[in-house]
């Protein structure tokens, strides 16, 4: 692992980076120069339980390839810690220039079978989760930027396609990670004043949360590519996140093994204006024409 490259110099949080894609991540920011913070719950796939080992062992590999980072064990959907995560970055390396959201968990259940706990759960760690580091890495930017220091800061929120285009058997996941393609937008929009950039990426991997799903994908295909191989991911986030990408923001993009795609989200379609207020009856007839000339939305995962 060589430690000089695109990211010299900067300062990263990585959460949810123990194991998998967020894993991954911390590995290539280091390789390319990052300072990381690595934060990890510890937690089981359906967020039960607490150890620091996964954390400190991503510590361990970036140390003895030459790197530098920092273990951190904040639960980043309380906001106190995701608070005094933002200040150990700070404390340790100096300031902070990148944070990448991914910490997550699944808890999939056909809608009509989930508890509030696992709703409440799930929505938690993953849009509250992206929320808290945030809203804490934000007011550092601001008050740098007013202080004269204005930092070329990025934002890397991980979002999927089930948020993107729905997913049978996670509608509570599904509705988080659409949160976060939302919250993307908005933050984009509010902190570029700042200097900072926020997008999101829609990966696609084998983990933990997948490996069932993707049971029939285990083995690399024939010229050798892995195309589940969750480092795959993690290039495209090193370059968002460098000083580089200061002219794109506010975007969503799908990543899989070596495709990349611009997600376009919701856009304004077909329309028309009656000049009045609608009848109840003319509405039917009208929406009718009027998607009949719009874009078919594409298949929920998992249907048909």
């Amino acid at each position: 692992m060589a430690v000089s490259g695109i990211l010299d110099g900067r300062v990263a949080i990585v959460t949810g980076a123990g194991r998998g894609i967020g894993r991954a991540h911390a590995l290539e920011l280091a390789r390319q120069g990052a300072r990381v913070v690595v934060n990890d719950l510890g937690a089981a796939a359906d967020g039960a339980g607490v150890s620091a080992g996964p954390a400190d062992e991503v510590v361990t590999a970036i140390r003895a390839a030459g790197g530098e980072a920092v273990a951190n064990g904040a639960d980043v959907a309380d906001f106190a810690q995701a608070e005094a995560m933002v200040g150990q970055a700070v404390s340790e390396f100096g300031g902070l220039d990148i944070l990448v959201n991914n910490a997550g968990f699944v808890r999939d259940r056909m809608l009509v079978n989930t508890s509030e706990e696992e709703w409440d759960a799930v929505v938690r760690v993953h849009l509250k989760g992206h929320f808290a580091p945030l809203r804490h890495a934000s007011a550092y930017w601001r008050s740098e930027a007013k202080a004269g220091r204005t930092r070329a800061a990025r934002v890397v929120n991980t979002s999927s396609g089930a948020g993107l285009q729905g997913s049978i058997g996670q509608a509570t996941y599904s509705a988080a990670k659409a949160g976060i393609a939302g919250l993307t937008l908005v933050a984009a929009a509010e902190l570029g004043r700042y200097g900072v950039t926020v997008n999101a990426i829609a990966p696609v991997a084998r983990t933990r949360m997948t490996e069932a799903a993707f049971a029939d994908m285990m083995a690399p295909v024939d010229d050798g590519f892995d195309t589940m191989d969750p480092a795959n991911n993690s290039p495209l986030v090193a370059w968002l996140a460098s000083e580089d990408a200061g002219d794109v923001t506010g975007r969503v993009f799908e990543i899989e093994g070596g495709r990349i795609c611009v997600e376009q989200g919701w856009t304004h379609g077909p329309a028309e204006d009656a000049g009045r207020r609608w009848d109840a009856a003319d509405i039917g007839p009208a929406l009718r024409k009027l998607l009949a000339a719009a874009t078919p939305p594409e298949p929920v995962y998992g249907a048909g």
